[in-house]
């Protein structure tokens, strides 16, 4: 079929044969669409700008079946009801102006799906105010980038149960397969629960990227290899424990030789890493939920440090140690206490993502399976990896393990690692290399396993300009010494 014929009038042909439609058309959107109709169904596309629609159809229109709207009626009028309709533009005010151009067209029990990347506490907004008018709304977070959105994608949509009744199948579908087969999509919870995994998801990837640019640095300048040496450790590296698309991408990038110069690719990009504001909406949820995620937000921070290139270039003159390469031996058994260091810290930030993740779920009621969302990561997405697996394993052993580290494997795996990942922090301090993702991870494990943390001084000092009270360890109550007086204690 082609679908991108006209009629007489010079309009797309019009159908009402759409079992599902997208509107925004830019690559996230196209590359959907396109998954969508390579997976059997017909698929209605439409965009503001109408070439854009009639470019998909006439270089992808064999793909599948596609019927092409120039107008938001007519994209409408060619889904089959129940109506249910991808929304693929920027987040915010772009997506509150098609929400309401689409939204009076369509009938109760139609679905709108926003795949972008919104703030959960939009989707919660959107939702009930599209539930009050008789439309499902689906706050549905997609993680591959443009190869993800066209090949599978993982997905983590939110919304009621009876519109993922109606839209599941079709997710499954074009979703994603993990190595067993079973599909990268979960029904998250209701709302925005999709949408808020999605963002914990970006933060842990945030986290994840850190730690590995950390050992990369590490490798360099302690380790004293070369970009190319590094990329075959990290392919080595990649056939074990941290078996990863992040770091099956790293021994790519690092491996690459720039054209223009000869120099390895990684020397010739500008160190100043940007970012687009999820994981930093990780961060800030995580502060209202009270859940420390410190490894997440110290690659917010190291992101946003790289971008302060006046400051940097005024501190360049301070003082400090300068790296001293090591060399045959002791640079390779340095080489596996990296690999010690990242894989610990590793586990740690996806300790801290569930937390944040668990501790969501219980603030607005969503009862999200942990091991389902672990599950749906196992391909697809940016973060997919190997250990996955066994995060999965954990969580459906114990659907109310308190964090990871809590799960005998993994705490097993940290005390083998923890020798090695003490030292490379010491060898990083000391050759004044910067890795504040390994030394947040690894001050949050020494603070969990502590017996008494210094939050006592702390709370003695609040009290005393405060008079914010205390709690005692010897008996109940909260109390308050007057520290102006006689330094009696009272109990308020």
């Amino acid at each position: 079929m082609d679908s991108a014929v006209h009629n007489e009038n010079g309009r797309l042909p019009m159908s009402t044969s759409a079992q599902i439609g997208v509107t925004g058309l830019a690559v996230m959107g196209r590359n959907l669409a396109r998954n969508f109709a390579r997976n059997g169904y017909a698929v209605a596309v439409h965009n503001r700008t109408a070439s854009r629609t009639r470019a998909l159809l006439e270089e992808f229109g064999d793909e599948g079946e596609f019927i092409g709207a120039e107008t938001a009626a007519d994209f409408v009028a060619a889904l089959e009801r129940p109506r249910r309709l991808v929304i693929m533009v920027k987040a915010g005010d772009p997506t509150d102006a098609v929400i309401e151009e689409f939204a009076p067209l369509l009938e109760d029990g139609d679905v709108i799906i926003d795949g972008g990347n919104a703030h959960f506490a939009d989707t919660r907004r959107r939702e009930r105010d599209l539930r009050e008018r008789g439309i499902h709304f689906v706050g549905t977070g997609i993680s591959g980038g443009e190869e993800g959105a066209l090949h599978g994608p993982s997905i983590m949509p939110g919304g009621s149960a009876e519109s993922y009744a109606s839209l599941g199948p079709m997710l499954e579908k074009i979703s994603a397969k993990a190595a067993d087969g079973a599909p990268c999509v979960t029904h998250v919870g209701p709302d925005g629960a999709g949408h808020f995994v999605k963002m914990v998801h970006n933060g842990i990837e945030y986290a994840d990227m850190q730690l590995i640019a950390e050992a990369y640095q590490l490798l360099r300048d302690v380790a004293g290899y070369s970009p190319a040496q590094i990329a075959e450790v990290f392919r080595t590296w990649n056939t074990g424990r941290l078996d990863s698309y992040l770091i099956e991408i790293t021994a790519e990038v690092l491996s690459h030789v720039d054209a223009a110069t000869g120099k390895p690719f990684v020397d010739v990009v500008a160190d100043q890493a940007e970012q687009k504001g999820t994981g930093r909406w990780t961060v800030q949820l995580a502060l209202e939920l009270g859940v420390p995620v410190s490894g997440i937000a110290e690659a917010v921070f190291a992101r946003s440090l790289s971008g302060h290139t006046a400051l940097r270039e005024a501190s360049r003159g301070l003082a400090g140690p300068t790296a001293q390469p090591l060399s045959g031996a002791a640079a390779d058994a340095f080489a596996d206490q990296v690999e010690q260091a990242l894989y610990a810290s590793k586990i740690v930030s996806y300790t801290q993502g569930f937390h944040e993740i668990a501790a969501g779920s219980a603030e607005y009621d969503w009862n999200i399976d942990l091991g389902a969302v672990a599950a749906i990561w196992r391909g697809g997405c940016i973060i997919r990896a190997a250990f996955l697996d066994r995060i999965r394993a954990a969580y459906d052993a114990r659907p109310d393990l308190p964090s990871l580290l809590a799960d005998e494997t993994f705490a097993t795996e940290i005390a083998e690692a923890q020798h090695d990942w003490r030292a490379v922090l010491g060898a990083a301090t000391s050759q004044g290399v910067p890795t504040p993702g390994f030394a947040a991870a690894l001050a949050y494990y020494d603070s969990l396993r502590a017996d008494r943390l210094p939050a006592a001084l702390t709370q003695g000092q609040r009290d005393y300009f405060g008079a914010h009270t205390y709690r005692r360890t010897d008996r109940e109550g909260s109390f308050h010494t007057l520290w102006s007086e006689d330094r009696s204690e009272v109990q308020v």
